[in-house]
């Protein structure tokens, strides 16, 4: 910014997220299915365990399934169903929302079964920084996107926006000015003219090379 700089904080991921920033840390790595689950299985033999069910090889792209796959197969639980099939969709729910919210690629596509050892222990999740993990995520996406050969930038853009719209009231849009829990669930049904995306990026640009220090709001961090 023209006089100085500025960045989102563990802090901010609370307000904005409402995720934990406490807690276990959170590395997803598909080796570790050993110590979630009994016996050295392999990654895919661990998915249809606690999914129920297996996707079929053109879903599925090296450790990723297709996010239609899991609409389709798990887009909602019937009513009646016991309490084993109510975990294995909340399993694949809980990994929609981490595959494609917090820790999306840049297909915005596809699910890495990574998540997999955490679905094994449901109970456990709420135990785990996952605020932390989601700031360490933008951070490692933002610092890819800054080469200049890259042209997209990964998730978690709504970390990204609601920190930008909280910040710098100046970018806010008429009609969200009003405030809920957590801060950036009041921008879920903001969508802008995709036919004015040209002069729109051109006006953010001018806007942010005149911003004032009296147009962003500062808070200390805790």
């Amino acid at each position: 910014m023209p006089f100085g700089e500025c960045t989102i904080t563990l802090q901010d991921v609370a307000y904005q997220l409402g995720l934990p920033v406490d807690g276990h840390y959170v590395s997803g790595c598909v080796t570790d299915f050993h110590v979630y689950i009994q016996g050295d299985r392999q990654a895919w033999q661990g998915f249809q365990e606690l999914l129920g069910v297996l996707p079929p090889p053109s879903q599925i792209q090296k450790f990723a399934v297709s996010c239609s796959w899991f609409q389709e197969t798990f887009g909602e639980c019937p009513e009646g169903t016991d309490e084993a099939t109510v975990r294995r969709f909340a399993r694949a729910y809980i990994m929609m929302l981490l595959g494609t919210q917090l820790f999306a690629d840049k297909s915005g596509n596809r699910i890495h079964i990574r998540w997999l050892p955490y679905m094994a222990r449901l109970e456990e999740m709420g135990g785990y920084s996952w605020g932390s993990a989601a700031l360490a995520w933008l951070y490692r996406c933002m610092c890819r996107v800054a080469n200049k050969h890259v042209v997209k930038l990964a998730w978690p853009l709504q970390l990204l926006q609601s920190w930008i719209f909280w910040r710098f009231p100046r970018f806010w849009s008429d009609g969200f000015d009003s405030f809920s829990w957590p801060l950036a669930s009041r921008w879920s049904g903001y969508n802008p003219d995709v036919s004015e995306k040209g002069p729109r990026v051109q006006m953010t640009r001018l806007r942010i090379d005149m911003l004032q220090p009296k147009d962003v709001i500062y808070m200390d961090a805790i």
